[in-house]
């Protein structure tokens, strides 16, 4: 069967059953044991001098590690490779999160900031309602790029393979792609891998919000604002996501108790998001993801 053929039970699965809590208290989640990889590779290897090269090692590792589990993972047969890349794609997660905040603010804000506080590393203690928001409708955004688009892009390009060496790379970004003494060298290559291996989906991602909202007339802006933003491929679904919903995003946060001032994406949008808004955004990640079920199912008629 095709990688597209394939994916079109994986999304609708992941679409309904989300992260069943009855399994993953039971065994270990596959981005656990991720996890728990990259986290060995840091122990072992983040010491000493020559820290960017053994950086560079450990990137080589998780990618050796994908390839080699993912081609043998393929050869248990086609419902195998569907469980997984259901597990992997986390469409229903992301939305069961975002979703949590808006109902958080809803009951109060002490509630709201718990709720966002699980979705975002950015200090919540302080948050106004609107900044709440806006931290949410950024993670939603964010988050269906990497969470989604990529995983999905990724699989149809070179399948489990394909699937596994992303979201190891993806994993390890997370987790030592961080600009601090302890990893600006040793996490120097999983940042800049996991930026290349994002900027094709990061695009796509904006594309599929600005179609769905009929936003793709604001194009121009939109590429504008995301060239604004820190990171290079987080910005173009913040950007669509902002201009969707007329609403700004990004902007000054604090981080550690220090105060960051990162430039606004659609500045001149409202700044005063509530619980709405995040419903709104849901809305439009759930018709994002339905088009691109529906381009998932044309590419697995075609080939």
């Amino acid at each position: 069967m095709s990688t597209a053929a394939l994916l079109i039970p994986a999304l609708i699965l992941d679409a309904a059953l989300g992260e069943p809590k009855w399994l993953w208290s039971r065994l270990p989640h596959p981005a656990v044991l991720m996890g728990r990889l990259v986290q060995a590779l840091d122990d072992g290897l983040n010491e000493g001098d020559g820290k960017r090269g053994r950086g560079v090692v450990a990137v080589a590792v998780l990618v050796l590690t994908g390839l080699v589990l993912g081609w043998t993972l393929s050869w248990l047969g086609s419902l195998v490779s569907v469980l997984i890349a259901a597990i992997l794609i986390a469409q229903r997660s992301l939305i069961d999160h975002v979703s949590a905040v808006a109902t958080g603010l809803r009951q109060g804000l002490p509630e709201g900031r718990a709720a966002v506080a699980m979705i975002v590393s950015r200090d919540t203690d302080s948050m106004t309602g609107p900044q709440v928001a806006r931290s949410a409708i950024e993670s939603g955004a964010e988050n269906f790029s990497d969470g989604v688009i990529a995983p999905v892009f990724w699989f149809l390009v070179a399948g489990l393979p394909g699937l596994l060496i992303y979201k190891l790379i993806n994993t390890a970004d997370s987790m030592i792609g961080y600009r601090t003494e302890a990893y600006e060298e040793f996490g120097w290559a999983a940042a800049r891998f996991d930026d290349v291996l994002n900027i094709i989906p990061a695009r796509l991602s904006a594309l599929l919000l600005a179609v769905v909202t009929r936003r793709t007339g604001d194009w121009g802006e939109i590429s504008t604002d995301a060239r604004k933003h820190r990171s290079p491929n987080a910005g173009w679904p913040e950007a669509a996501m902002a201009r969707a919903l007329g609403v700004a995003l990004a902007g000054p946060r604090s981080y550690d108790g220090e105060m960051r001032d990162f430039a606004w994406v659609n500045d001149s949008g409202s700044k005063s998001a509530d619980a709405h808004a995040i419903t709104r955004c849901c809305q439009i990640l759930w018709k994002s993801w339905g088009l691109t079920l529906v381009l998932v199912v044309a590419l697995g008629l075609l080939f």
